[in-house]
C-alpha cells in the first residue's frame, strides 16, 4: 500500500505543480484547451466500469493524448505546453468523475485519475520539446516533413507503454496480484481498444493542426460508437454471466450442495487463477467452469452428502465431472468450459491448469466448511499431503498465496463466515 500512496502522490503533485505553473503563466489557446478540456469530461462521464475492459475511458484517453501530441490549431503553431496539458487533463478528469464519486467509486476512481495524470504528463513532456523545435531550430528539426510520421509513431508506442505499466502497477499494488501477468494483460489490451485510442488519438492532433477545432467532433464520433458498442458488448456479457450463475445455484436450489458453494469456489477460483498468471479469457473459462463444477450432481439419484464430491472414490468423481460436461454442453456454454468441468476429477499431471485449480480449490472449500474452527488452515495442510498425487503443488501453493492476503482478498474464504 506505501508504493501504492507513491503513486498517488506522484500523481498528485505532478498535477498540483502544473496547476500552479498554469495559473502563474495563464492559460494559452483558450479555445482549444476548452475544447478538448470539454471532450475529456464528456469521455470520463460516459466511463465504464474498470473491471469491464482495459480501457475505462477510451474517448477521455484518446482527447487527453491528443491535447498532448498537438503541435498547432488551424496552421498556426500551439502556444500550450506540457503543464498546461497536464492541468486541462486533471480539471476535466475531475470534472467528468464527480458523478462516479457520488455513486460510491472513489477507490477506482482515485487510480483512475492517478492514472490519466501521469500518462498526460510523460505524453506531453515527449511532445512538447518536439513541437517546439519542429516550430524553431532545435534538434528536431530534421524530422519535419513525412519523417514526423514515425516519430509521432515512437511517441504513441510510448505513451501507451507508460500507460500500460501504470495500469498494471495500481493493480498490483491494489490487489498484491503478480505484475507480469496483469502488465501482459495491458500490453494484449493495447492491439484492441488501446490502438484505437492511441489512433484517435493522433488523428486529432493532426487533423485540428491542419483543419481547427472542427475535426474534433468528426473524428471523435468513430471511438464514441465504439465506445456505445462496447457497452452493449458488455451488458450481453453481464446477462450471460448471470444466466450460468443462475444455472449453477440449480445445485443449491435442489439441496445437492451448500448454499454459496459455487460462488465461493469461483472466486477463490480466480484469485488463484490471476496469481498463476492465467489470461483474461482463460479466467473467464475458469470462472463458468467452477461456478458450474458441481452442476452433474442434477443427474445423481441419490444426492452426495453435503454435496462433498471430494471425499468421493476417484471412479465415482469422474462419473459426475463428465455428467457435469454433458449438461454443460447441453447449455450452449464455451465448449473450453465443458472441457475442464469434464476433467476436473482426473489425475492432475493429466488435467488443464483451469481443472487443476477447480479441483484443488473445490476440495479445500469443502473440507474447511466441514470442518469447524481452525478448518482453513487444517484443509489447507491435507490439500498439501495431498500434492504427491490428487493436487497440483503449484496450486495448493498459490492457493496458500491467495488465503494469506486475506485482508486484500477477503476474509470470507479463510473464516467461511
Amino acid at each position: 500500500m506505501n508504493a501504492l500512496r507513491l503513486l498517488h502522490g506522484c500523481a498528485l503533485l505532478v498535477g498540483s505543480g502544473s496547476l500552479l505553473v498554469t495559473l502563474w503563466t495563464g492559460v494559452d489557446d483558450r479555445g482549444v484547451a476548452l475544447a478538448f478540456g470539454v471532450l475529456i469530461a464528456v469521455g470520463e462521464l460516459t466511463r465504464w466500469s474498470e473491471a469491464q475492459f482495459r480501457q475505462a475511458a477510451p474517448l477521455g484517453a484518446a482527447g487527453a493524448l491528443g491535447y498532448a501530441l498537438l503541435g498547432a490549431d488551424a496552421g498556426q503553431p500551439a502556444a500550450h505546453d506540457a503543464p498546461q496539458v497536464v492541468t486541462v487533463v486533471l480539471a476535466a478528469a475531475l470534472l467528468g468523475s464527480v458523478p462516479h464519486i457520488w455513486r460510491g467509486r472513489a477507490t477506482p476512481t482515485r487510480d483512475h485519475l492517478t492514472r490519466r495524470v501521469l500518462t498526460a504528463a510523460f505524453a506531453a513532456v515527449c511532445c512538447h520539446p518536439l513541437h517546439h523545435t519542429l516550430a524553431h531550430e532545435g534538434p528536431f528539426q530534421a524530422w519535419d516533413g513525412p519523417a514526423y510520421v514515425p516519430l509521432l509513431v515512437a511517441l504513441l508506442v510510448l505513451s501507451a507503454l507508460c500507460d500500460a505499466v501504470l495500469a498494471a502497477a495500481l493493480a498490483h499494488f491494489r490487489t498484491r496480484w503478480p505484475f507480469g501477468p496483469l502488465l501482459r494483460e495491458e500490453l494484449r489490451g493495447l492491439l484492441g481498444i488501446g490502438s484505437a485510442v492511441c489512433a484517435t488519438g493522433a488523428v486529432m492532433a493532426l487533423a485540428v493542426a491542419v483543419a481547427g477545432l472542427w475535426a474534433l467532433p468528426v473524428f471523435c464520433l468513430p471511438l464514441l460508437l465504439t465506445q456505445l458498442s462496447l457497452r452493449r458488448y458488455a451488458a450481453v456479457r453481464a446477462t450471460y454471466r448471470q444466466t450460468i450463475a443462475s444455472l449453477a445455484r440449480a445445485t443449491e436450489i435442489a439441496g445437492y450442495t451448500p448454499a454459496g458453494h459455487a460462488r465461493r469456489v469461483a472466486a477463490l477460483s480466480q484469485a488463484v487463477g490471476r496469481d498463476l498468471g492465467l489470461s483474461g479469457s482463460e479466467l473467464t473459462v475458469l470462472e463458468y467452469a467452477s461456478l458450474m463444477h458441481d452442476i452433474g450432481q442434477l443427474s445423481l439419484v441419490d444426492p452426495v452428502p453435503a454435496g462433498a464430491t471430494a471425499a468421493l472414490p476417484a471412479e465415482e468423481q469422474r462419473r459426475i465431472a463428465l455428467l457435469g460436461g454433458a449438461v454443460v454442453r447441453q447449455t450452449g456454454v464455451d465448449a473450453a468450459v465443458a472441457v475442464v468441468v469434464e476433467r476436473q476429477a482426473d489425475p492432475y499431471r493429466e488435467q488443464p491448469v483451469a481443472a487443476r485449480i477447480v479441483r484443488a480449490v473445490n476440495a479445500y472449500d469443502e473440507k474447511a466448511r466441514d470442518a469447524g474452527p481452525g478448518g482453513p488452515l487444517r484443509a489447507l495442510e491435507e490439500l498439501r499431503l495431498g500434492t504427491a498425487g490428487q493436487y497440483a503443488p503449484e496450486v495448493v501453493e498459490s492457493l496458500a498465496r491467495v488465503l494469506s492476503r486475506r485482508s486484500d482478498l477477503g476474509a470470507g474464504w479463510v473464516t467461511h463466515g
